[in-house]
């Protein structure tokens, strides 16, 4: 019962988000208005992390599951990509070296700058 009742507080979130999502018309996914409110909710301690802990933990280990109907879907459209799966390639290669590169230079920087969250033992 306790994965049942911290999994409809992720979907409850997660609707809240789909709401959000109808009455602002922006260009952004309904999905990212609810991990947003997800992290302001935890962030402001209205849902403890232990609430939601096993639920998401969960999700987690699944997650590779859900990539694979993504990949039969490639997989079905291969017609279309063989005539451009080199350039695809590519930019995917980049564009993987580009994000890798900025995510650890914002993990350097922030590092600096507010400290890494580690104390020293000595």
């Amino acid at each position: 019962m306790k994965y049942v009742n911290q999994f409809l507080v992720i979907i409850s979130i997660s609707f809240l988000g789909e709401v959000i999502h109808h009455f602002i018309p922006l260009p952004i996914p309904a999905s990212i208005y609810g991990m947003i409110l997800l992290f302001l909710l935890l962030e402001l301690q209205i849902i403890k992390p232990a609430q939601i802990r096993e639920t998401c933990d969960f999700m987690i280990q699944a997650m590779p599951v859900m990539f694979i109907p993504a990949g039969v879907g490639l997989l079905e459209k291969w017609g279309y990509i063989s005539d451009i799966w080199l350039p695809l390639l590519a930019t995917l290669a980049i564009s993987t070296v580009i994000v890798m590169a900025i995510s650890g230079w914002v993990t350097q920087f922030v590092n600096r700058r507010f400290g890494s969250g580690k104390e020293d033992a000595s």
